[in-house]
């Protein structure tokens, strides 16, 4: 990977699946990580697949990466409401006790 500050911009050359792209970005190492994910997942599905077809490794490596994000989307849903729903039941368990001890005092 190398990368040159042409016009003030971070041009950053990646290699996904043999193929080198030039991309632009601020964050040089998390352009880098994302293209080596895309990469592993291409060689993984590839090694697998009966087709040679990068373009058809391309699409199955991001139908790949589609399920993960839409696996975490609903962890992460799941995860918020039941986050929610305890801070809903903490806030009123303090208002019922904050309303005894004033009724006390």
């Amino acid at each position: 990977m190398s990368q040159s500050n042409g016009n003030g911009s971070n041009n950053i050359r990646v290699e996904i699946y043999d193929q080198s792209y030039h991309l632009r970005g601020s964050d040089r190492e998390y352009i880098a990580d994302l293209a080596a994910y895309v990469d592993t997942k291409m060689r993984l599905i590839s090694q697998h697949a009966s087709t040679v077809d990068s373009l058809k490794v391309a699409v199955l490596a991001a139908l790949n990466i589609a399920d993960e994000l839409h696996v975490l989307k609903r962890k992460y849903e799941e995860l918020s409401q039941d986050y929610n729903s305890r801070a809903g039941h903490l806030s009123d368990a303090l208002d019922e006790i904050l309303q005894d001890s004033r009724r006390a005092g």
